[in-house]
């Protein structure tokens, strides 16, 4: 693993071309020392190499889905009721990209 130091840090930091202020990089600098004991530790646990890596702790069950049922359409009038503005049938907003 390689090690992470101030270097490493700012060299990161500019390629992201985050702006950090020098307590920040001592700050982070720290968390890291954390986090590689922590990584250190989890390491030495015997039989762990057996597991298989999960992205999620949770099983996620799929099947929870609704099959889709064709239903009634609500007719354009009625689905556009409630807009406060309309034009040529659909509905109007403010312009949101510049």
């Amino acid at each position: 693993m390689k090690k992470v130091d101030l270097p490493l840090l700012r060299d990161a930091s500019a390629r992201l071309l985050f702006l950090m202020k020098e307590e920040e990089y001592l700050t982070l600098l720290e968390e890291f020392k954390i986090l590689v004991k922590q990584m250190e530790k989890i390491g030495k646990i015997e039989g762990l190499e057996d597991y298989e890596p999960m992205t999620f702790p949770f099983d996620v069950a799929i099947d929870e889905l609704r099959e889709d049922e064709p239903a009634e359409v609500l007719a354009r009038e009625e689905a556009l009721e409630n807009a406060g503005s309309t034009y040529m049938g659909q509905i109007k907003i403010a312009k949101v990209v510049g």
